[in-house]
C-alpha cells in the first residue's frame, strides 16, 4: 500500500468516526483529544470565518478586525467557500440553514 492510499484510508476512517458522533459534548471532547490547542483554534476560526463570509455583510478587513484571523486565511476560506470543487463549507452551511 502506498502512502497516498494509506492517507486516504486514514482520512476516510476519521471522516467516518466524526460523522458518527451525534453528541456535541462528545464531539468537543474528541476534538480536544485529537487536536492540539492551535489546531483546534485554527479549525474553529476557519469555521467562524466561513459563517461570516456566508452572511456577506463584512469585508475581509472587517472580519480580520473582528476575529484576528489573517486576511490570507480569510481569502483561503472564501476561495474554498465559493470556488473549490469540494464545497464542504457550502454543504454544511446550507445544511445548517435547512436547505
Amino acid at each position: 500500500m502506498d502512502k497516498t492510499t494509506s492517507e486516504l484510508e486514514t482520512r476516510n476512517a476519521l471522516s467516518q468516526v466524526l460523522s458518527s458522533i451525534e453528541d456535541a459534548g462528545l464531539m468537543e471532547k474528541f476534538l480536544v483529544d485529537l487536536c492540539t490547542p492551535a489546531e483546534l483554534r485554527a479549525l474553529s476560526e476557519r469555521w467562524h470565518v466561513a459563517q461570516l463570509l456566508d452572511e456577506g455583510e463584512q469585508s475581509y478587513r472587517d472580519i480580520n478586525a473582528e476575529t484576528g484571523v489573517s486576511t490570507t486565511t480569510i481569502a483561503r476560506v472564501a476561495r474554498f467557500l465559493k470556488d473549490e470543487p469540494h464545497q464542504g463549507y457550502r454543504a454544511v452551511l446550507n445544511r445548517q440553514k435547512g436547505h
